[in-house]
């Protein structure tokens, strides 16, 4: 909704407030932000919303960006270069600020490497972030397809949550991550559950977008090309009445390791066709037996952590 680096174009904040509240009244209590979505514009429509409605118990999530600013973290950055402990705790400050609030549901390091588990400097960063009351719980958004990075991370004890890519075409995070958050505890927040808008299956060999939107970048010839096929395969498994989009949610949630699903919202008929699905329920054994055959393991991407 904040456009900026990584976003989507079209944004509107009159239509985009107008589904977060409807997105409330239809019950959704989640909502997943970052300080670099539109330079902090995201958090500022976030917290608008939290002071809105009071009472609500409604939950803001956002992350802390590298300092270096490299999306995703690369094999042998520092940590001391992506997150030393004054930017995180600077990086807090402004989303509050922002969101004019005293305190952070969840904070997320936006990228993640799992041999910075060791480092002492992010380690007494969180500690003091929830000493001070600044924050309520730590997570850590996974860099994409890479949801083993993090493994020696979470038995620190100091993650309450993760976020990860998790659809239909990425569910290598089944082979490790969601079994280890499970014996842990830790929450699991899918994103990217509609695969960029192709799950959505509105994708044709032309699409294109406004020039600044990352999808540009994402959907590239070659992904496109090797996208589409694989969505159309998946057509004859949309049960009658339902969408592929909302097929591919209720794949998702039918883990019952998954805490949450962060698919994108930005009209009312999308809002309605998300809770729509998750009031579905989870799907049939058959059809997510029929879904694990098209698991895609695509090699890790440069492309936005998102």
């Amino acid at each position: 909704m904040g456009g900026g680096i990584g976003g989507w174009t079209g944004a509107d904040d009159r239509q985009s407030m107008a589904v977060l509240q409807a997105a409330v009244d239809a019950g959704v209590t989640f909502f997943d932000s970052a300080l670099v979505y539109g330079y902090g514009h995201t958090d500022r429509l976030l917290g608008d919303l939290v002071r809105a409605n009071p009472g609500r118990d409604l939950i803001a999530a956002s992350k802390v960006p590298p300092k270096n600013r490299q999306w995703p973290a690369r094999p042998g950055d520092r940590i001391q270069d992506a997150f030393p402990p004054d930017h995180v705790r600077s990086s807090v400050v402004a989303i509050l600020r922002r969101l004019g609030t005293g305190s952070l549901d969840l904070v997320q390091f936006h990228v993640w490497q799992d041999d910075w588990a060791d480092d002492h400097g992010w380690r007494r960063a969180v500690e003091d972030l929830r000493r001070d009351g600044l924050v309520r719980h730590v997570g850590i958004s996974v860099n994409r397809r890479e949801p083993a990075n993090v493994l020696r991370t979470l038995r620190t004890g100091l993650i309450d949550a993760v976020q990860v890519v998790y659809n239909v075409f990425e569910q290598a995070p089944e082979d490790e991550l969601l079994p280890l958050c499970r014996k842990l505890g830790i929450a699991v927040i899918a994103r990217v559950p509609l695969d960029e808008g192709s799950l959505a299956g509105t994708l044709a060999p032309d699409s294109r977008w406004p020039d600044g939107d990352w999808r540009n970048t994402y959907f590239g010839p070659a992904n496109l090309a090797a996208t589409i096929p694989r969505v159309e395969a998946l057509r004859p498994l949309v049960p009658a009445g339902e969408t592929m989009a909302q097929l591919a949610l209720r794949f998702i949630l039918s883990s019952p390791d998954v805490t949450t699903v962060i698919p994108g919202m930005r009209r009312p008929e999308h809002l309605a066709a998300n809770v729509a699905a998750a009031a579905a329920g989870p799907l049939p054994a058959d059809l997510l037996s029929a879904l694990r055959a098209h698991r895609w393991d695509r090699p890790q991407s440069r492309a936005s952590q998102s």
